[in-house]
Parts: structure tokens; sequence; C-alpha cells
């Protein structure tokens, strides 16, 4: 009996041993990983940024820097009204301490733990309006970190906290206050509370009235989204909110928290004017700007508030002299009324050099960028993108296939389509198509290649063609001119597409740099690239269509492009007949693509006559006349895969050798700048019967579309060259008679729905045709 007892006795012992045991496990795991934490947080700490009081006192503007790392200009105000603590009234310190950091007074160490745990249950109720981060806290974020959320690490929290101490041992708790309350971020370009007074209301600080302060003393947490000028409901829902903190901490009775809940959130507020940047340059580069603050943004970062060094792509002299050309009186403007829209493109990275948005604006800051609106239509610019590329991409067309310019109705309506003489040339070949912007090839041309992938082919050039628009998008589409000097980039360098950007590195305050490097994507190849720019050289020349935009020894080319107006708004205002709604001209070199948009903000009001549709090819003249001056003047070299034939400007895709070659020619396979030149264009409508660029039609094709009418004027003899190179083109699947490839959503319009077709009746012009 006693032994059972004994052995009983130790049965039971055994689990609490086991017990004892895990319990000193979990605590030597816990210590353990305390000790860590505490390795961790140290050497975090220890590699955080230096603070000083130079530091916690600077502004918390990002400044802009111009590819050479001149600076451009600050955002927001950089003439901050500094006030020190003893100026700043009882009121303001009491609600933005009952705002932000209600125990900010009692607390020593520089961050609460209670504090991050209370904020998390408070907020899921939704009864706080205080975060978990101490106003200490929030001061260092200001002053040593960004916003973006990628940088919102373990890492950064804890070196934040560190900081945080260290701010609290060195600093009294006014120096602290009196840091934060300048250098918070309070939307509109203002910093610091005092310089915020001045610009919301006009007054000094201690001059706002309880609910002035109460709407500022909200702003800091979401300053845009409590903007009082833009989003005035929250901001009053922000400003009582504070004042119900005020109430609740003490230091407002309920009547004076009632009577400033009762002021109307715009009582005794100025009204509103941007405030974008500062220095002389400000009006100069604000288009520019405007669109920088954008795509830093889009990256994860706040302008306004990071204390960013923003290094862009500009030329600051190449955007200087962009504004002096469109603001002075070296181009004769109509009025100042006649605007214009400028995007200047290294096409060789994408990276924009200078940008304008419009002309004689005044002091108007953050307004209407007229560079990339995408409202208005670019006419033919359109051709080379969205027909002609194509078909030799996908078709291999040469440069003397023969194309239809012949009366022609858009497939499945009863919608007639004019070229912009209102005549037709009959058979005649892709360059002179292109090259004199003959409207009829154009859409031939985008039939037989197939809407959809020409539509895909736009897209890859950064151009999103609405499907609904059908083939009437041949001839003019919504995209704007940064679009054009992108997209024609792709031509000046051999095929590549590089998206436009504008920002080339972003350095964080705590000297960390952000690179933004380049990506192209190969959209063409360069056989294609180079018969475009071979034909567009033609429009360029003296007696070409962008005659305006010629320059004596540059290797160039471009592209005209314009859009009419419709019966019906000529019906509504019967001035506007015989003009054009928009003008473009979009050229380039090998160094630089410009895309130049013209017009009038309200087009129903005002036209461009032919003098001023010659204007776009004037502004884009004197600026790449100042551009080549500065750099290389260089020839496009032939690839391989184009062969030349000799004595002529006819190019084709080698082994695609099209039969309508002159008997006499012979191939050109030299890559020397001789053979670069391109054979200057008869003069208009004479090269109709010139075997030259004709040499010998083959007219037994299968498509219509380029078909030789037997009442055209070209050559007709039906000879073809055995060269192993020769091929036929093929026959389209896709062709223009799919009624998936015109959807028209205007079929009792009397014109094409395309915003560059003509009115039914010939414009009177006095001789002189519109630019096209």
């Amino acid at each position: 009996m006693a032994n059972s007892r004994i052995e009983k006795y130790h049965r039971q012992k055994k689990p609490q041993k086991s017990h004892h045991k895990g319990l000193k496990y979990l605590l030597n795991a816990s210590l353990a990983l305390i000790v860590i934490m505490v390795v961790v947080f140290v050497y975090y700490g220890i590699s955080a940024p230096r603070v000083n009081s130079e530091i916690l006192q600077s502004g918390g503007s990002s400044t802009i820097y111009d590819h050479k790392g001149q600076e451009i200009t600050t955002l927001g105000n950089e003439n901050r009204t500094y006030i020190t603590i003893d100026k700043v009234p009882q009121t303001m310190k009491d609600a933005i301490i009952s705002t932000e950091d209600r125990h900010f007074y009692q607390e020593h160490l520089g961050f609460n733990p209670f504090r991050i745990f209370m904020a998390a249950i408070n907020n899921l109720r939704g009864d706080s309006i205080q975060g978990g981060s101490t106003l200490t806290q929030q001061l260092i974020k200001l002053s040593v970190f960004s916003t973006k959320k990628s940088d919102q690490t373990l890492k950064r929290k804890m070196q934040e906290v560190w900081l945080a101490v260290k701010v609290e041992r060195n600093f009294s708790k006014d120096q602290i206050l009196e840091y934060y309350l300048n250098k918070v971020y309070l939307a509109n370009g203002t910093y610091g509370f005092q310089t915020a007074a001045h610009y919301y209301f006009g007054k000094n600080l201690n001059q706002l009235t309880l609910e002035q302060m109460a709407l500022l003393a909200g702003m800091p947490q979401a300053p845009n989204n409590y903007d009082p000028y833009k989003n005035p409901d929250a901001a009053k829902t922000r400003r009582d909110l504070v004042l119900k903190a005020m109430y609740n901490n003490h230091k407002i009775t309920l009547e004076q928290a009632q009577n400033a809940k009762n002021t109307p959130i715009t009582a005794g507020l100025k009204a509103y004017r941007p405030n974008t940047g500062v220095g002389e340059n400000k009006l100069i580069v604000d288009p520019y700007i405007k669109e920088v603050i954008h795509e830093v943004k889009a990256k994860g970062f706040d302008p306004y508030r990071d204390n960013l060094k923003i290094t862009v792509n500009m030329d600051t002299k190449v955007q200087k002299r962009l504004y002096e050309i469109v603001n002075s009186n070296e181009i004769a403007f109509p009025n100042n009324l006649f605007q214009t829209g400028v995007s200047v493109v290294d096409p060789n990275n994408g990276a924009v050099i200078a940008m304008i948005g419009g002309r004689k604006l005044g002091d108007v800051q953050l307004g209407l960028n007229r560079a990339v609106q995408t409202s208005r239509s670019n006419g033919s610019t359109m051709k080379p993108i969205l027909d002609y590329a194509p078909a030799i991409e996908y078709l291999h067309w040469p440069t003397n296939q023969i194309v239809r310019d012949t009366p022609y109705t858009y497939p499945g309506t009863n919608i007639s389509l004019n070229n912009w003489d209102y005549s037709y040339m009959g058979n005649i070949t892709m360059r002179t198509a292109l090259a004199e912007s003959r409207n009829v090839p154009a859409i031939r041309t985008l039939g037989t290649v197939g809407f959809d992938r020409a539509r895909k082919f736009a897209r890859n050039m950064g151009i999103n063609v609405p499907q609904n628009e059908g083939l009437s998008a041949g001839i003019g589409s919504e995209v704007s001119s940064l679009q054009l000097a992108s997209a024609y980039s792709a031509f000046a360098n051999g095929g590549t597409y590089y998206k436009p950007s504008y920002v080339s590195k972003i350095q964080t305050i705590d000297g960390f740099n952000h690179h933004y490097d380049p990506t192209g994507k190969k959209v063409m190849s360069e056989a294609t690239a180079y018969v475009i720019t071979d034909i567009l050289k033609d429009v360029v020349k003296p007696t070409g269509m962008g005659s305006q935009a010629y320059i004596s020894g540059l290797y160039q080319a471009g592209k005209t492009g314009s859009s009419n107006y419709s019966n019906e708004e000529i019906a509504r205002n019967p001035s506007l007949a015989n003009m054009s709604k928009d003008t473009l001209f979009t050229g380039y070199t090998k160094n630089y693509a410009i895309g130049v948009w013209t017009g009038y903000d309200q087009p129903n009001l005002h036209g461009l006559d032919a003098t001023q549709q010659k204007i776009a090819a004037q502004i884009y003249q004197h600026l790449m006349r100042y551009l080549a001056a500065h750099s290389n003047n260089q020839n496009w070299n032939k690839p391989y895969s184009v062969v030349r034939v000799a004595g002529t400007n006819i190019l084709y895709i080698r082994h695609h050798r099209p039969n309508n070659i002159p008997a006499h020619s012979t191939i050109n396979n030299n890559n020397d700048n001789s053979a670069n030149e391109v054979v200057p264009n008869r003069g208009r409508r004479a090269h109709s019967n010139n075997s030259a660029e004709f040499g010998t039609d083959d007219d037994n094709r299968s498509n219509s579309d380029w078909d030789n009418n037997s009442n055209s004027n070209s050559n007709n003899n039906n000879s073809t060259n055995s060269s192993p190179d020769t091929t036929t083109p093929p026959t389209n699947g896709n062709s223009a008679t799919n009624p998936n490839n015109n959807t028209d959503n205007n079929s009792n319009s009397t014109t094409p729905p395309a915003s560059n077709t003509p009115p039914v009746a010939p414009p009177a012009n006095n001789g002189q045709p519109p630019t096209q």
C-alpha cells in the first residue's frame, strides 16, 4: 500500500515538472526575442539619418533641378513666414495639441506604445481623430522621411522612434512644437501655420478666429483632402472635429464650440489663387512642372511634403526659348486668344525636354496644359501612325505602291470622303499619297491593313484609338502634341517607342537616390521607320506641304495636320466656313521630336484662316532651328533591310521587290549618305505621269483598293520583273468592306465621321489650299 502511494505521488509530480520546463522555454524565447529586437532597434537607430536644429527648422517643400543640375524652382512658398513659439496664440497651440497629441506636454519619451495601441482601437471605433504617432514623431517624419508607402518599412519605423527619443532629449517641448507648426504642409503650396494664415485669410496667426484656427489645425493629417477650396464639406467636418476635441480637452466651452461650428467654412476665406512655385522661372516652367508633380505623385511621393530633390529632363534654355517664341512677336499671331500646345521629346530615351501649355496666359498657374490635352483632333498627322506605317510593317508596301485617289464612300454608309482640295488624282504612289496628304488613299490603306491591326500598332506607340471611331480615325483622332512627339520619335530612332518621361531622379531627404532610366519597346522594324522618314522628308522641302518648316541643310522629316468644321458647325456659325478648327505640325531630326498644336479654346467662335494654319509649322521651324544650332546634324542611315532603286526615289523592303520598277533601273545597296538622300519629288500634280516614280505598274492585284483605274493618268504597261525579290502584295482578309472596321455614330451626317473632313462645298481659298 505504501509503495503504491509513493508511485502515485511521483506520477503526479512529473507533469508539474514538465509544465515548469515549458514556462522556462517560453520565457527564454521571449527574452531572446526582446534582445534581438533591441539589437535590431539599436542597429537601425545608429544608421538613422542625422537630425539637428537646422534640419528640423527647414521647410518641407521640394526643389526641382533641370537635367544639368541647375535649380528651376521650389514647390510651394519659398518665402515661408517663420513664427517663434512665443508669438503663437494659446488657442492655436490648444487646437494643434488637442488634435495631434493631447498628452504632448506630459510625454517625454518621444513615442507612446500605449497610444499606438489605443489609436488602432479608436480608429476601428471611429471615435478619435488622433493617430498613433506623437507630435514629435510627426516632426521626424516631416523632416527626414518621405511619405511614399514603399518607404514605410519596419526599419523606417524603428528609426523614427529612435530619432524621436533623441529629439525629446535634445530639445524642449516648446522648440519641438515651434519646429512642427512652421514645417507642416497645409495644402496649396503653403508651409507653416503663419504662412497659411496669410494665404487663406490674409491675417497674422494671432488675428484668426477660433473657427479659422480650428480649420488650419485639422489640415495636417490630409491637407489636400481638407482643402477648403476644393473640398469645403470635408474641411468643415474636419474643423468641427477639431472643435469637439478642444472641448473634450477642456480648452474651450460648449458655447464657443457651438458658435464656431455654426460659422460657414468660407467665412473670411480669401479667393483661391494657385501657388505652384517661386522664382523668375515660375510662369515659364509652369506647364512642365504641373506634369512633374503628377509623375512624382504617381511614383508614390508627395512633392509638397517630402523635402525632395527632383531632377527632371527639362533643358531650361530650350524651355525659355520655346516660351519666348510663343509669347513674343517673332511669329505673327493674330491675337492673344490664339493658343498653342508644344512638346519637345528626345527620341532616344523619351525624355521631355520642354513643354508649353499655352501662350499669353498672364499669371495663371496649374491651368489647362494644351500640350497634353486629348480633346482635339490631330488631323493628318495620324496618317503615318495608323495608315501607312502598318501597311509597310505588315504588308511590306514599297514607296511606289499604287493607291487609288478616286471618289470614296465609307463602307456601309452613304458618307462620302473628300480630299482637302476636293479633287482626285487617280492612281498615285504611297509616297505621293502621304507626302501630299491625300485623305482617300489614307483611308483605303487603313481598310486594307485592317482597323483592328492598325489600332494595335498605334497603341504600341502610345496612342489609343477608340473602336467606335472606325476608319475615319485614319485621318484624325483625339491625340495630344506630346503623344505625337513621342510616337514620331519611334520613326526617328529606328522603331523603338519610349513612354514620355519628365523625372530622371528623386533624392529623398535621407540622401537616397531613386533613378528612373527609360525602357523602350520595339514597335516596328528599322525598315518601316526608315521608309516613313524618307517619305516625310518630302513634306518639309521648299515645295512640300510643310514648307513653312523647311530649314536649309537640316536632315529632318515631318507631317502637317488640320481638322475642319462639319456642315452642322458651319450652319450654326457661318463665319467658320473656309476655316480650320485645329492645325498641327509634328517633325523630327535624329535628336529631337516636336509636336505642335494650334487653335482656339472656343473653336465654335473662332477658326483658323489660311494664314493662321501656317503658324504650327512656323513654331516648329523657329524652335527646331534653335535646337539644330546646338546639336549634330545627322542623316538617317539606310538599314540593310531596305533597298533603294537607283535613279529613283523608290524604296522597298528586301525580299519584297515590287513589280512596277522601271526596267532601266538598278538596285542601289550603298549605305552612305548620298544613298540616303531622297530624290526630290516632282512638282505637285506633275508626278502622276512620271515613269521614274511609277516605273512599270503591276495592275494584276486582287484588292480593289490598289487596283489601277482604267481612267487614271498613270502608266499601265503590265510588265513585270522576274527578280527573285519579286512578290505580289497579299490579298487582305480584313478589308475596308468589313463592317466591324467602320463604326459610324453619325450616319445621318453629310460629311464623313472624321473631324478633319472638309465641308461638302469647296472652300474659297483664293487659290491657296489649306495646310495639311
